[in-house]
């Protein structure tokens, strides 16, 4: 078994129930042993729903099936989660497989296919096994509860040395309504929506196309603000679904939302950054803020180009204070840059400045700060106002050992 990360949280929060979620899990054996492999989430009464995917050219049939239905605006009545096969680069076998299994779980639950999402993760290549998949379904629509989101989080893990999963609570119209999210990922993991699924359940009262508006700005700044390898997946997906249907809110700009909007955000970047916890082989969260670019696009421009540098991350796993190679990765990213007004700071320590490193600065308090688990760079390029954050994590020799041995 893989160790878990020394990155990951102490446990998983408990999730509470959510009014109009119901969770079941099993063990197909498809690619792991022991362990539950799929997940079916149903909504009895049907969810709000939206979405944000991957930008991938190669992205996998259920990405692009489920793209198609939240066209249709119709309400959701349950999504089917395998790990172990991304479906992905599959043609038209994979569109057939994957179509077998919403056929199954439709005809189970009595609802239409349209109103069944999906979800595969895993290898690449290879034809979902939907007759394994559908022996599973009718046990799994039998066994459903509202209190299951541990098994729930575990059961759409791949490479994943932890569960991940989040809770909120916010009040909306002095109502209190829950917010809970689970995700996984840990390689493959850039953004154009980070490497990962998840998948958030709130029993707010939402319409759809304000959902699309939140899940959209909330990734903004949290799963697209993550990388762990520079590798865009062709199955990245995140999906919001909202069981109080009643359309209570509809206007984005809706000063009720305030409170369940923050909730969100917040929720969201917390399920990101333990996706960057648990990177394939971290050791080291780190954390990136530009300042003083032309404008925040460009901040993060160099934020990611600084944190998707192989030399950059090899140091910070070394443990080495090797500042100039922060400098490549901010003059190889192509926006624009002050050479004499740059600025680079590890671990509030300042060590450039003037277009070169600041005298006397004490090496031995930066590897101090690179010995512990939580990273901060800092670099301002002496521009404008253009900010940003990213997160990442350092690479490792655990990295190159899990992917060359991924498919064994």
């Amino acid at each position: 078994m893989t160790d878990i990360s020394p990155l990951a949280p102490k446990s998983l929060p408990a999730l509470p129930e959510i009014r109009g979620v119901q969770l079941a899990t099993a063990e197909t054996g498809m690619k792991y042993k022991n362990r539950a492999d799929l997940l079916l989430a149903f909504f009895p009464d049907g969810a709000n729903v939206a979405g944000v995917f991957t930008l991938s050219k190669c992205s996998s049939a259920p990405v692009d099936w489920c793209r198609n239905k939240l066209a249709l605006a119709e309400p959701a009545k349950a999504l089917l989660v395998n790990a172990g096969n991304a479906n992905a680069f599959t043609g038209k076998a994979g569109d057939q497989a994957m179509a077998a299994t919403i056929t199954a779980v439709a005809q189970e639950l009595g609802c239409n296919e349209n109103q069944v999402y999906v979800s595969s993760t895993g290898v690449i290549g290879e034809v979902l096994d939907a007759e394994l998949i559908n022996g599973h379904v009718r046990n799994l629509a039998a066994n459903l509860t509202e209190d299951l989101w541990q098994e729930a989080a575990d059961a759409i893990r791949t490479t994943d040395t932890f569960a991940k999963g989040a809770t909120r609570e916010a009040v909306i119209d002095g109502q209190t309504v829950t917010i809970n999210g689970i995700a996984k990922g840990s390689g493959m993991i850039a953004p154009d929506m980070a490497t990962m699924l998840a998948y958030v359940f709130t029993d707010a009262a939402i319409a759809q196309n304000v959902l699309q508006e939140l899940i959209s700005s909330a990734t903004d700044r949290s799963f697209n603000a993550i990388t762990v390898d520079s590798d865009t997946s062709t199955s990245d997906t995140l999906m919001i679904f909202a069981t109080g249907i009643n359309d209570k809110i509809t206007d984005p700009g809706d000063p009720r939302l305030n409170d369940f909007k923050a909730g969100l955000d917040d929720l969201c970047q917390d399920l990101a950054l333990q996706i960057v916890r648990d990177g394939e082989g971290a050791s080291k969260l780190i954390t990136i803020n530009v300042t003083g670019a032309a404008h925040d696009h460009a901040a993060k421009t160099i934020a990611m180009s600084i944190a998707n540098s192989p030399l950059v991350k090899t140091a910070i796993a070394g443990e080495d204070a090797n500042w100039g190679r922060i400098v490549m990765a901010v003059g190889k990213a192509g926006e624009e840059a002050s050479r004499d007004d740059l600025r680079i700071l590890i671990g509030g320590q300042k060590v450039t400045e003037h277009g070169m490193g600041v005298e006397g600065y004490d090496e031995d308090l930066c590897t101090a700060h690179l010995k512990g688990d939580d990273i901060l760079i800092e670099v301002d390029v002496g521009i404008s106002d253009g900010s940003a954050t990213v997160w990442t994590c350092d690479l490792t020799h655990g990295y190159i050992s899990i992917n060359a041995d991924y498919r064994s």
